[in-house]
């Protein structure tokens, strides 16, 4: 090896063909570096292959998981985050449509919506820093002028990344609202709107009749998952049963919001569908009336725990007037009820919600005698020719079956027995004796059944109850013992086991006023779309006709008229129209307490209006039920309420 410089020069000489350029650069490296720099230790190499080798794979595998990824993000859930920014950015908001307004036949508006200011938030844009948010929720407390831990329950009661809104308060006053209206716009996640709620114009005496609207329930949002979780639908009355029809169709639009979730621009919108406006068949006036009536009758006196009046049109089913007593009021169901105010009204005695025009069940007494003699005279049982002898009662083995009146009511054709309610006469065609074929309990019931009685007619308000006619086999199942002669003349006064309800006996009384034409009874007069400006009549419904000869309908219009004549309705006597009417009393309980009903119907030539009252534990139909209806006469035939003391010397039931 050269171990000089002229060596390494003479040995490296690039020109020197005979030496190759590899080894001309290994000589020149090799005698480039000192004995000292030649040691081990500066020769040997820093790094190793293998190694390099596999920081170079790891470095490479990283880079192929990052690109994966990057990938995976980009591509196969790319629709995904873009979806999600957007929603960041770009939010549907509904619009709630306003609910119909309902007014009476005339015009008169009962029920509509006023504008309601609420308070909302939205969970996802509420500061997540916690003393930000502990100061918007200090702040918010401030205005609204309610204990801040309540807010913080109700924000902490819903999921934290939604971007649902949620109700804070609602009903906040004018004042309050512009000032939030204001200071919402710096608080992030809050936001004032401007929404309506129910409002009923009328009176309490139609508080059974409209029902009311309030929150949905989650039960019912599960059944109706179309509705916005705060929806405000139709509970009871009329608000309940046309709810598809009042509600609308919610419109929807399409917002652009701000780092504080603050609208600040649309980008679509739909406009809402306002609900169908109702006109009812109710007459205001005569709806107060009535309802002013039995309500100032009910809390008069603590033996009568509550009553009801239904005022139907015979001509087409048309219901004049629908009351029940004791009233409530259904705005405070709008405003919110306190959960102590909801128990005082559900725990009341008297059942102030409990609708007894349509719910209440009660037995009918004296008033079910005009169709025992319909009965009678399809079957050919009797005539109205055909007479009984009323010695006070009717003896059968060891029982006795008094009439009303001691001594009885003498020679009793039907006219007079359905004029002066003779039991007797009613006992006999029912059930007959040894000597004289009645009706039996099978044809009372079909004859019954065909107005409507065991069964729910049908009218357009929900909680409608059927009533219920007794038979041999119900007594043999239910109670364990036979049927007697004595059930069915029981039967055929409306006592026993006999139930029905105002709503039955107003429904079969103008049956019988219009000659035999089983009407629909309704509540809706009339539906308006506002969207397409059209109204739809709606059209009497006929359920039955012609199922009893008119000359036997004939027959008891004459003794219902000779009851206003002569018998248990002469109060009505003096009404500027002719009138025809029954009274009724009926037992219930084992104290000797009894129900007072009257129905009745006018003019009586040309039939216009039936008007049927019941007094829960009223005492006597003519003393307490019969005044009322001849308020409500005197209303619709507008002569004025004047002051018409009853003299009656006999008790009639």
């Amino acid at each position: 090896m050269p171990n000089s410089k002229k060596d390494i020069f003479s040995i490296g000489d690039p020109d020197n063909e005979n030496i190759s350029r590899r080894d001309y650069r290994i000589a020149w490296v090799e005698n480039s570096f000192t004995p000292e720099q030649e040691s081990k230790n500066y020769l040997s190499s820093n790094f190793d292959k293998k190694k390099l080798r596999w920081l170079f794979f790891g470095i490479f595998f990283i880079f192929l998981v990052m690109l994966f990824r990057v990938g995976y993000l980009q591509i196969a859930r790319g629709e995904e985050y873009r979806t999600a920014a957007e929603d960041n950015r770009i939010r549907i908001q509904a619009i709630k449509a306003p609910r119909g307004i309902i007014t009476d036949r005339n015009g008169n508006v009962l029920a509509h919506n006023v504008p309601n200011f609420l308070l909302t938030f939205t969970p996802a844009d509420l500061p997540e820093d916690n003393i930000e948010r502990v100061t918007l929720i200090d702040r918010l407390a401030e205005i609204l002028e309610i204990n801040r831990d309540d807010i913080a329950q109700i924000i902490n009661e819903q999921p934290g990344q939604s971007f649902q809104s949620y109700l804070l308060q609602e009903h906040i006053a004018y004042e309050k609202a512009i000032l939030l209206r204001i200071v919402s716009q710096e608080l992030p996640g809050i936001s004032l709107q401007i929404d309506t709620f129910r409002e009923y114009n009328a009176d309490f005496t139609f508080s059974h009749v409209l029902g009311y609207t309030s929150k949905i329930s989650e039960e019912e949002l599960a059944d109706n998952p179309d509705y916005l979780y705060d929806a405000k639908i139709g509970k009871a009355g009329i608000e309940l049963y046309y709810e598809d029809l009042l509600r609308g169709v919610n419109g929807k639009k399409e917002i652009e919001v701000n780092s504080l979730g603050k609208e600040s621009s649309i980008v679509s919108e739909k406009k809402p569908e306002t609900g169908k406006n109702l006109t009812l068949t109710i007459d205001q006036s005569l709806q107060q009336v009535l309802g002013q009536a039995i309500e100032d009758t009910v809390q008069s006196s603590k033996s009568i725990t509550g009553a009801a009046a239904i005022a139907i049109d015979p001509n087409n089913g048309e219901i004049l007037a629908l009351v029940s007593s004791p009233v409530f009021d259904n705005n405070l169901f709008n405003l919110g009820l306190t959960i102590e105010e909801y128990q005082n009204l559900i725990s009341d005695p008297k059942k102030p919600l409990f609708n007894r025009a349509i719910s209440g069940e009660y037995p009918s007494g004296s008033t079910i005698k005009p169709l025992i003699s319909l009965a009678a005279l399809a079957e050919g049982i009797v005539t109205p020719q055909t007479t009984i002898l009323s010695t006070g009662g009717i003896q059968i083995d060891r029982w006795f079956f008094p009439d009303w009146k001691a001594g009885g009511h003498g020679t009793t054709n039907l006219t007079k027995a359905i004029a002066e309610s003779v039991n007797s006469y009613f006992y006999l065609i029912g059930g007959g004796d040894e000597e004289f074929n009645g009706l039996g309990v099978e044809k009372i019931r079909t004859y019954l059944e065909l107005f409507g009685l065991n069964g729910k007619i049908g009218i357009d308000l929900a909680g409608e109850s059927a009533g219920f006619l007794p038979s041999k086999q119900w007594k043999e199942e239910s109670k364990e013992e036979k049927w007697y002669i004595g059930d069915t003349y029981h039967l055929s006064i409306g006592q026993g086991d006999l139930l029905v309800t105002p709503l039955q006996v107003a429904s079969y009384t103008a049956t019988i006023a219009n000659g035999g034409t089983f009407y629909l009874p309704h509540l809706v007069k009339a539906i308006t779309n506002t969207q397409k400006n059209t109204t739809i009549e709606v059209l009497p419904t006929i359920i039955r006709n012609n199922f009893i000869e008119k000359k036997h309908f004939t027959a008891v219009q004459n003794g219902l008229r000779e009851a206003v004549i002569s018998g248990s309705a002469v109060a009505l006597g003096d009404l500027p129209v002719t009138s025809a009417g029954k009274t009724g009393t009926a037992q219930f309980g084992n104290k000797g307490q009894t129900h007072a009903w009257f129905t009745s119907y006018a003019p009586y030539e040309n039939p216009e209006i039936a008007i049927t009252v019941l007094i829960e534990g009223g005492g006597e139909g003519y003393a307490t039920a019969l005044p009322i209806a001849k308020k409500g006469y005197l209303q619709w035939f507008q002569t004025g309420l004047v002051d018409n003391p009853l003299d009656v010397e006999t008790e009639k039931n």
